[in-house]
């Protein structure tokens, strides 16, 4: 692969998903794309790039860019987003919407399922306190492949064992063989769609809370500008939204402010501004 090639490839790669690759990760393209290349009958990287400059050639650019997106997912990943969903979130929706009992949750680059599962998982266990409630969860991702998974909702021994207590397997699993398929009753509580961030939001309405964690990452500024501006729009003014542990809005919209003493949890910049007198009079009491 030449350099013209390779600076292709990224462009290509940008424009569509939106991931930025160094100049160093030319040995990553050429790992994962040439079985691409292989497998629609083109010998080589160099023949690859001349077909997908071809006009309308779609099923080529989607193998391209399902091959390059990085799918790690794992149940209860870093445990403190879903403390805070259980301990925190949805104690304060459930005060905020007892009117509507409703609630409307996004999972975005929801990969292979874990992410949505662990909520709907969640959910299920304070089951007690939501009888009535209508409580949606929508899990999206640009691959078809993961999100064929994730509707399966079929896992491995060792994608079962990277965080998900053993509780929590036996009770919503059932075991085929060497692998673990969750209960129709937790699949039925997610819905799957296919869905580029870089496209617009505009149908998808208001959510309440959404986790849009790890995938940030992979994008150049102006991009994670734009995306958090949209999230924004679709946002309940006093929703909740959770990045990554390594991600954060700071230096990068107004639109979000930290939630206070809560480590990848943001709140509407409005609903951080009616809180802040609430805090500062629970302080002056010794309350907080």
């Amino acid at each position: 692969m030449n350099p013209a090639e390779y600076d292709y490839l990224r462009q290509f790669l940008k424009s569509r998903s939106g991931l930025v690759l160094s100049n160093e990760k030319q040995y990553l393209i050429e790992s994962r794309l040439l079985p691409v290349a292989r497998k629609a009958g083109l010998q080589s990287i160099a023949a690859l790039v001349a077909k997908l400059k071809e006009p309308r050639e779609t099923v080529l650019a989607e193998a391209v860019v399902e091959a390059m997106t990085t799918n790690e997912s794992f149940f209860y990943r870093d445990k403190t987003p879903f403390e805070h969903f259980t301990q925190m979130m949805m104690p304060e929706m459930l005060k905020a919407r007892a009117a509507s009992k409703k609630i409307r949750i996004w999972c975005a680059a929801a990969s292979t399922g874990q992410e949505p599962y662990t909520l709907a998982m969640c959910l299920k266990e304070m089951e007690r306190q939501l009888v009535g409630w209508r409580i949606e969860i929508l899990g999206t991702d640009i691959s078809n492949e993961v999100l064929d998974r994730a509707k399966a909702g079929t896992y491995t021994q060792f994608e079962v064992q990277r965080g998900l207590p053993i509780q929590l397997l036996l009770k919503y699993f059932t075991q085929q063989g060497e692998s673990w398929t969750i209960s129709p009753e937790l699949r039925s509580m997610v819905q799957w769609r296919k869905f580029n961030l870089l496209d617009s939001f505009a149908s998808f309405g208001q959510f309440d809370i959404v986790f849009c964690r790890n995938v940030l990452i992979y994008f150049d500024q102006p991009t994670k500008i734009d995306i958090l501006g949209r999230i924004s729009k679709v946002m309940a003014p006093d929703g909740y939204l959770v990045l990554g542990a390594a991600e954060t809005v700071v230096g990068l919209t107004d639109a979000f402010k930290p939630a206070p003493d809560r480590r990848g949890l943001y709140v509407p910049a409005a609903a951080a501004a009616a809180q802040a007198p609430r805090r500062s009079m629970l302080a002056a009491a010794g309350r907080i």
